[in-house]
């Protein structure tokens, strides 16, 4: 049996969570993708997959034998297009990651009307709420809010965004004015699991080098953006996310940025890639017609909430 081939059959077979799963994506028999699987066992000496008949789970010479053949397949795939030149047009699995509201919201359209005119091109999305190890679970690029460390990895920058409090004007009016972060403190809040359930942090004040926390009893605690944005438009409180979360919220008006002048600096966006993957054409074609989609988007729901942005009027915070 070829190894490279059976290699391929063993990283479809984790990709699709079943070894089933693997024969459908790559048109092989059940027999055959066990064989593939059985053959990688034996020449390694070792069990790589525990197989349940729900479910697979690597072992822990599986883990590391999974990385070292999704380098091999890249390696290969890299050395293909390398001979082929500029012949060689996109096409092929292309795999992609971004947090959950952002890959929804935003990469998702984008990638919808990338298909459209690459048809030669299919795309798997993961919408994650971690940092997907890009190399080890074979992501060809990623959309990533946060700052960066340094890494191998290849970074175009895409926009910011911003950490923002918001409430509903119905709020604001009832209640009393938010002129500063510790008046928090005295608010109902809707709080995030991602944000801070019990406190959230600030910048310094002016002619301070200490950063600002508040300490609260949260009114209601919601793992889910759609949920915790809902409740604070029908007026139960404060809340804290990005402000992509509530784009269309600001647009509409149903939703106020305050605290604007105690905001954290934005938060970089950027699309992300291992070293190497920008020259494969399906990734590079991908990027290339992302990117300044992105930088739009990003630019326009910055002017957004600039404009959805109130501060303290004369003691009281104006929702006009």
């Amino acid at each position: 049996m070829d190894r490279i081939d059976a290699m391929r059959v063993f990283v479809a077979a984790l990709d699709e969570g079943s070894l089933a799963g693997a024969g459908r994506k790559l048109g092989k028999s059940p027999a055959a993708v066990s064989r593939a699987i059985a053959f990688l066992e034996e020449r390694v000496g070792t069990e790589l997959l525990h197989r349940t008949t729900r479910s697979l789970k690597l072992s822990e010479a599986g883990e590391r034998y999974a990385v070292a053949c999704r380098r091999v397949l890249t390696d290969l795939e890299e050395a293909d297009i390398a001979a082929a030149g500029e012949r060689s047009a996109p096409r092929g699995l292309l795999t992609i990651t971004a947090p959950v509201a952002a890959g929804e919201e935003i990469l998702r359209p984008i990638v919808d009307a990338f298909m459209d005119e690459h048809p030669a091109v299919n795309v798997r999305l993961y919408f994650l709420d971690r940092p997907a190890n890009l190399i080890d679970e074979g992501i060809d690029l990623a959309l990533r809010i946060a700052h960066l460390a340094d890494s191998t990895l290849v970074a175009l920058r895409v926009g910011e965004v911003r950490r923002v409090v918001a409430a509903s004007p119905r709020y604001i009016d009832a209640n009393p004015v938010i002129r500063e972060p510790a008046d928090l403190a005295r608010h109902q809040i809707v709080a995030m699991t991602h944000f801070g359930i019990d406190s959230w942090s600030f910048p310094p004040a002016p002619g301070s080098t200490v950063p600002r926390a508040v300490q609260f009893t949260p009114r209601l605690i919601v793992n889910s953006i759609r949920g915790a944005v809902a409740s604070t438009v029908a007026g139960r409180g404060v809340t804290r996310m990005f402000s992509y979360h509530i784009a269309p919220q600001l647009r509409d008006g149903s939703l106020k940025i305050l605290l604007a002048n105690d905001e954290a600096p934005p938060l970089p966006v950027h699309l992300i890639a291992p070293h190497g993957r920008l020259q494969v054409p399906k990734v590079r074609a991908f990027a290339d017609f992302a990117i300044a989609r992105l930088k739009a988007h990003f630019a326009r729901l910055s002017v957004e909430a600039d404009h959805a942005s109130i501060q303290p009027n004369g003691g009281r915070i104006s929702s006009e």
